[in-house]
Parts: C-alpha cells; structure tokens; sequence
C-alpha cells in the first residue's frame, strides 16, 4: 500500500504529543513481520492494553471432511442460511493452512461488540448489500462489488444498511498485495496494471471516541474466538499515519487485459497471497482474431486447486451457473469448457461475466458447511 494519513499527528514520531488536558497521547506501531515490513503509527486517547476481563475462548476451527475422491465439486453458495450475528454467520467451506474461503450471510450489523482476526489479513467481497467498515483507521462506505481488504489485527465493526447481505470472505495466513509484476521498486502501481490508486479508496472520517467503559472485543488467534473486555473504545485515535490500513477496491474499477487470441488466467489477479492469488473476471471484449475461439481451453491443473465464485452474468464455458455458486476443480485432473459453449463462443463479441476466482497451491479441503450445500452431481457435467 501507499502513505495516508487522517487526523492530527505530531512533526516527528516517538516524541511527546500531548492531549489539551495536559496528557500524553498514547502511541501504538501497527506494524506487519514484525519491525521489518510495512507499519502505521496510532495515537490514542488511552492505552490499547487496558484489559478488564478475559472470557472463555470459543472454537471456531473449520469441522474437515477428509473425502477420498479426487473430483470437481460444485457448492450452492446462497443455499447458506442467513444468521443475525456477523460471527455467527461465517461459514467456512473450502480450507487449507494458506487461506479460508468463508460465506456469509449476516442479517445485523455488528452493534455492541468489535471484532479482530489476529490470524490472518480478511479479503471481504461484497456480493450483495451496503454499508460502512469501521476501524480505528476511519470509515469505509462499501457496496456491491466491493473487495475490502482488512490487515490482520485491525479492529472493525460492520454496519450494513439492509438485512439482506451476501459475503465472500478470504482469511489470508500471510499478507494480502497487489501482484509484484503490477508495481515497480518504489511500490507505485505500473502502467500495465490493471488498475492504479486512484482505484483504491482509503479510510475517511476518522472518528475520536474519547470513552471509558466496558466494551467487548472478539479475537480471533488460532480457530479461537476470545472474548475481551477492555475499559476503552478502539476507536479513540486522534490521528495516524504508514502505510497500514484496510481499503476498498471495486471489482468494477478492474481494467480487463484483452488479446487477438485467448489469455491466460494470470491477467485477471488481483490480489497475491502466500501460496495463493485472488482473481477477477470482468466483462470484456473477446479476443479478435479471425480465427479465435473466446471460450477457454482445457487445462490440466496439475499443481493448483482453482476456485470459482460466481457473482452475476452469462458464463460462455458454463452451464446452469447460479449467483453465489461455487465450482472447485482441484490439482490432477483437466477440466474445461461445457460441451457445446466452445462452438458457441465463436464469433461472439464480448461476455458479461463477473466473478472472483482463487488459486490455491496446496490442495483444499471441503468442511461439513461445504458438503451441505454441494451438488454432488457436477463431476459428470461434462458428459
């Protein structure tokens, strides 16, 4: 990410900056890999280390099921139930020790308590529903279409504006970049990239909650969910600068990188993680060669699961796609395009598909939430 900054700072770091009654302001490093990566600096009105009481953690880890057999499954994503309580309504279906492919469906925001994932970055997709992402960073408006890319350990509220809300939620076990090939040594986004910053969208109104009380804080630090007490609001950041902090990227701002004959997947990342990548499928123009055929190829995936989340429109490679559907076509075995859409694909112009797809390079793993919602039948939908 880039510098920002919001909010009142003193001219120079680790010096004495003083609130109008006299005291200090409280200063925090929100740093990444510890003093040697990316980092913000934060002052508050109070300590962030005052803790009243620690309750008993919940165990949240993903319940795995260790099925045998190598084939490409298809999950009903909006067959999830929607549930009041944000926590409550993360589901994990697809997993590794890389990633977490969570769905949810909260019907509230999150009012009364803040939560942290002290595990891994978040890459929240917003399929349906608007709202604000709240941190001690400032407020991010968001919407249909939205990635919101949340750093670990930042502490956040959501607050959606309807009932009817539809997530995709990655949980990262490393940090979450833009590509390297899309940014030079400086970290400034290149002119080949398929967006620039002007795309992002960075924390605004940053709100100073000078409060003491009790408030209730969710952690989440190795498939356990703490719950935290602390006598301060997290919100109660005067100012801040770095280069840490959540954003908003619209899949709508993504330029689509287009060629006479088929490209390859590579062109639609989006986001690179530790041992996977985050991809996103736009309407385009086809490739125009005269003699170019728009539908993919057959590809032998050998050594990377890929993941497809469908989010709206025609899909010319598949048949009987559905909002939220979710195909895996895991590492050994080919797959391709649905008989009939390769011949049909030739002389069209352009395709209207959106989507987010993820590439994982160590295997995943289907949960008891995934088996719920799968259409067993879709290995044999290419006879």
């Amino acid at each position: 990410m880039h510098y920002h900054t919001l909010g009142h700072i003193p001219p120079k770091r680790h010096t004495q900056f003083r609130q109008p009654n006299g005291e200090l302001y409280h200063e925090e490093l929100f740093s990444t890999e510890g003093f040697s990566n990316l980092y913000s600096l934060l002052y508050h009105c109070h300590p962030p280390t005052q803790i009243v009481q620690v309750g008993d953690p919940i165990n949240v880890a993903p319940r795995l099921v260790h099925d045998k057999q190598l084939k490409h499954r298809c999950l009903k994503g909006f067959k999830v139930a929607p549930a009041d309580d944000y926590l409550e309504s993360r589901k994990p279906v697809l997993v590794n020790n890389d990633c977490k492919i969570v769905l949810a469906a909260p019907r509230k925001s999150m009012d009364g308590y803040f939560f942290k994932n002290a595990d891994a970055d978040e890459v929240i997709f917003i399929h349906e529903g608007t709202g604000t992402l709240r941190t001690m960073y400032g407020k991010l408006r968001f919407g249909y279409g939205d990635y919101l890319v949340v750093p670990r350990g930042t502490t956040y509220q959501l607050e959606f504006d309807t009932s009817d809300n539809r997530l995709l939620i990655v949980e990262s076990a490393g940090p979450v970049t833009p590509p390297k090939r899309y940014r030079n040594d400086f970290g400034q986004l290149l002119e080949h990239s398929p967006f620039c910053e002007r795309d992002i969208r960075k924390p605004v109104d940053l709100e100073t909650n000078n409060e003491r009380g009790d408030f209730l804080f969710y952690i989440k630090k190795q498939d356990n969910i703490y719950p935290y007490h602390y006598l301060a609001h997290p919100f109660d950041v005067i100012g801040w600068d770095g280069y840490v902090y959540p954003y908003a990227f619209s899949i709508h701002n993504f330029e689509p990188i287009t060629g006479r004959v088929h490209m390859p997947p590579p062109i639609h990342q989006t986001f690179d993680g530790h041992n996977f990548v985050i991809c996103s499928f736009v309407p385009r123009l086809y490739d125009y060669h005269p003699m170019a055929i728009p539908a993919p190829y057959n590809h032998s995936n050998i050594d990377s699961d890929e993941v497809l989340y469908y989010v709206d429109g025609d899909f010319m490679s598949r048949k009987h796609v559905e909002r939220g559907m979710i195909t895996l076509h895991p590492g050994g075995i080919p797959h391709g395009p649905h008989p009939g859409t390769v011949e049909k694909s030739i002389g069209a112009k352009e395709t209207r598909e959106l989507a987010v797809m993820v590439d994982t390079f160590r295997p995943l793993l289907m949960t008891e939430h995934a088996v719920s919602i799968e259409e067993s039948e879709y290995y044999q939908s290419w006879l």
